[in-house]
C-alpha cells in the first residue's frame, strides 16, 4: 500500500511516500527549485518520491494533505472580522490568494497531480488531516515508543497553536489544546521579526544570539505580553501584537514597551538585541518547561514526543529532557511544516486505515532522515566532466582517509554523499566539514564560506561512543536536536559562547559512511568529531544535486569538494 503525504502553501512544502509503514522517500520542494522555504505545490518533490519508488501516481492508494483549508479559512475570516477596520489591509492581501489557490485546494491539487502524471484519475479522492494532527502523527508514529505523551507547539495551524495528545499503539487521542491568537510560536516569531530576522525562517538565529545576552526583559514580557498558568496553559495580551489584523508581527505599543524600533535587516546587532533574544528564549523555555512538567505530573508516562516549529529549538529541548520529568524524549527531525507530509501519511495509515503498529526500541522509522535523492558515481562524474573540473577518484577506504587528512590540514571540505537529508539539518550527506580544534575556523566558515552572521555557532558531529566523554546531554542525538555542555577544552570552533554545542551523534549502524569518515579523522588526530554545518550559503537551500554542490564549491572558499568517491581541489 502506497500513501503520498503532501504539505504546501504556507512554508517548507514537502512530499513523503509511505509503503505500508515504511518511509520510502521524502523531500522538501526548496531543494529542487532552489527557493528557500518554497511554499509552492511540491511537484518536484512528488516527482522524486514516485521515481525513487519506481511507481506511477496511479499506483498510489491514498493522497493526503496535511491540514484542513476550510477550517483555516474560517479562522482567517473570523480574525479579520474581529479586528475591523485594522484588519482590512491583511484581508485584502490574503483573500485573493485563498480564492485563487487555497480555498479550492482539492480541485487545484487534482489538476497539478495530473500534470505530474496523467495516470492520476481526475475524480480520485484526496484526504485531509488536521495541521496539528499531522504534527502529532509525525512525532509519535515514527518514534520508538509504543506509548507516549505527544506535544505539538508551533505558530498556528487551523485554530490550534498548542496541542496535547496521548499516543498508544496505533492511536493518538487528543487531550487539550490552546487556540489562536495565543501562541508560543508566534510570540517567538514576533521577537524574531522585531530583531530584524525573517519569520518562519530565522528563529534559530534568535536562539543562537540569545547566548550573548542577559535576560533583562523577561519581567516586561511576563508583566505585559504573556501570562502562564501553573498547568502550563498561557494567554497573550494582543494589544502589543499586530499579526491578527495587520501585516506586521508587532505594533507601536510593543516598541514603546521595549524602548526601541525594530532592527532593520543588515543593521548592527547591539547588546540590546542580544538581551532581547536572551529574554524571549528564557521565557519560551520556562513556558515549555511548565507545560511539559505539568504533563508529566498529570499522566505519569516516561515518554514524550514533540513536533511543531518550536520543537526545533534545541536549547528548549535539552531543558525539557533535563527538568520536565520525562525520561525519554523523541522529536520529529523535520518538526516544522515539512514534517507534516510525513505525519499526514502516517495518520492515514494508522488512524484512517486502522493498521496495526509495532515498534523497535532500538531505532525510529526516520532512517537518520536520509530520505532524499542519491546519485550514482557515473552521474556525478558526468556532471564534473561537463563542468570541466579535474578530479581524483579513490577507493572507499582511501577516500575517507584523504578527506580526513584534508580536514586535519585545516581545509574546508564540501561533503556530498548518499541520500539527501529531510528536514532543516545537514547530517553528514550534504555537509560542510572542518576541524573543530582550529580556533579560527568558526570565523572562517561564517565569513568566507557561509556568508552569515558572526554570532552563529557550528555543530560537532561525534562518533556515538565518545559523546558522553565530550558532552553532557543524551548519549544519542542523531538529528542535532539537543545541546550539551562541552566537558573538554580544545574544541573552540564548536563551543558556543555559553559553553554548549548542538551535538550530532553518529552511529556506525545508522550512518556508516559518515561514521567511517569521522573514524578516519579520529585515527589521524585523536579527535573523534568534526564540524558539521549545512552545505549551502545563507539564504539558500541545502544543496541537492551534484551541480548544486559544484556551484556552491565554486562560489565560496571551500577548499575541497568530496563528492561520491571523488575529490576536487580548488587550487587544481
Amino acid at each position: 500500500m502506497y500513501i503520498l503525504g503532501i504539505s504546501a502553501y504556507f512554508h517548507d512544502s514537502a512530499a513523503c511516500l509511505l509503503k505500508d509503514n515504511q518511509i520510502i522517500a521524502a523531500a522538501q520542494e526548496e531543494r529542487f527549485t532552489r527557493i528557500k522555504n518554497d511554499a509552492s505545490f511540491p511537484a518536484c518533490a512528488i516527482g522524486f518520491c514516485l521515481e525513487f519508488a519506481g511507481i506511477t501516481l496511479g499506483e498510489v492508494d491514498h493522497v493526503v494533505f496535511y491540514e484542513k483549508p476550510f477550517l483555516k479559512f474560517e479562522r482567517l475570516m473570523e480574525t479579520h472580522l474581529s479586528f475591523v477596520p485594522a484588519g482590512l489591509g491583511s484581508f485584502l492581501k490574503s483573500v485573493p490568494v485563498w480564492i485563487k489557490d487555497k480555498l479550492f485546494i482539492k480541485r487545484n491539487m487534482s489538476r497539478l497531480l495530473q500534470q505530474i502524471d496523467p495516470s492520476w484519475p481526475a475524480d480520485a479522492e484526496i484526504l485531509f488531516t488536521g495541521h496539528h494532527q499531522s504534527h502529532a502523527a509525525s512525532a509519535f508514529f515514527p518514534s520508538p515508543f509504543m506509548e507516549a505523551m505527544v506535544l505539538t507547539v508551533d505558530g498556528v495551524g487551523e485554530w490550534a497553536t498548542t496541542t496535547v495528545s496521548k499516543g498508544k499503539g496505533n492511536t493518538i487521542e487528543p487531550v487539550s489544546e490552546i487556540k489562536f491568537p495565543h501562541s508560543l510560536g508566534l510570540l517567538y516569531a514576533a521577537f524574531t521579526a522585531y530583531l530584524g530576522f525573517k519569520v518562519n525562517c530565522d528563529e534559530y538565529k534568535v536562539m543562537g544570539l540569545a547566548a550573548f545576552g542577559s535576560p533583562r526583559y523577561t519581567g516586561l514580557i511576563y508583566q505585559h505580553l504573556l501570562d502562564i498558568k501553573d498547568d502550563g496553559s498561557f494567554c497573550m495580551d494582543m494589544q502589543y501584537f499586530n499579526y491578527c489584523g495587520g501585516l506586521t508581527m508587532t505594533n507601536n505599543k510593543f516598541e514603546r514597551l521595549f524602548g526601541a524600533v525594530p532592527r532593520k535587516p543588515g543593521e548592527t546587532v547591539s547588546q540590546f538585541h542580544k538581551d532581547i533574544a536572551c529574554s524571549v528564549q528564557q521565557v519560551t523555555e520556562e513556558a515549555m518547561l511548565r507545560l511539559t512538567s505539568g504533563l508529566y505530573k498529570r499522566y505519569g508516562l516516561d515518554n514524550l514526543c514533540m513536533a511543531g516549529g518550536v520543537a526545533l529549538n534545541c536549547v528548549i529541548n535539552s531543558a525539557v529532557l533535563r527538568h520536565s520529568g520525562f525520561k525519554r524524549l523523541w522529536i520529529q527531525p523535520a518538526a516544522g511544516d515539512a514534517g507534516g507530509a510525513i505525519g499526514a501519511a502516517y495518520a492515514i495509515y494508522y488512524a484512517y486505515l486502522n493498521q496495526q503498529r509495532d515498534v523497535s526500541v532500538e531505532s525510529d522509522l526516520m532512517q537518520n532522515a536520509l530520505l532524499g535523492p542519491a546519485f550514482t558515481d557515473e552521474e556525478i562524474r558526468e556532471v564534473l566532466t561537463n563542468e570541466r573540473l579535474t578530479f581524483m577518484r579513490l577507493a572507499q577506504d582511501d577516500f575517507h582517509k584523504q578527506v580526513a587528512q584534508c580536514i586535519a590540514d585545516g581545509q574546508v571540505v564540501g561533503y556530498f554523499n548518499g541520500r539527501m537529508e529531510f528536514g532543516p539539518r545537514a547530517l553528514g550527506s550534504r555537509s560542510i566539514l572542518a576541524d573543530p580544534r582550529n580556533p579560527a575556523m568558526q570565523s572562517i566558515l561564517n565569513q568566507k564560506i557561509k556568508f552569515r552572521e558572526g554570532f552563529r555557532p557550528f555543530a560537532p558531529a561525534i562518533l556515538e561512543e565518545f559523546a558522553s566523554r565530550y558532552f553532557s546531554g543524551p548519549d544519542k542525538s542523531p538529528y542535532m536536536l539537543f545541546v550539551g555542555g562541552c566537558k573538554l577544552a580544545g574544541l573552540p570552533a564548536v563551543t558556543h559562547v555559553d559553553g554548549t554545542a548542538r551535538v550530532q551523534t553518529v552511529s556506525a549502524v545508522d550512518h556508516p559512511d559518515f561514521y567511517q569518515l569521522i573514524a578516519a579523522f579520529y585515527a589521524l588526530t585523536g579527535c573523534p568529531l568534526v564540524i558539521n554545518t549545512s552545505f549551502n550559503v545563507m539564504d539558500e537551500p541545502i544543496v541537492c544535486s551534484p551541480l548544486d554542490a559544484i556551484r556552491c564549491f565554486k562560489n565560496t572558499d571551500i577548499d575541497v569538494l568530496a563528492i561520491g568517491r571523488v575529490l576536487v581541489f580548488k587550487d587544481k
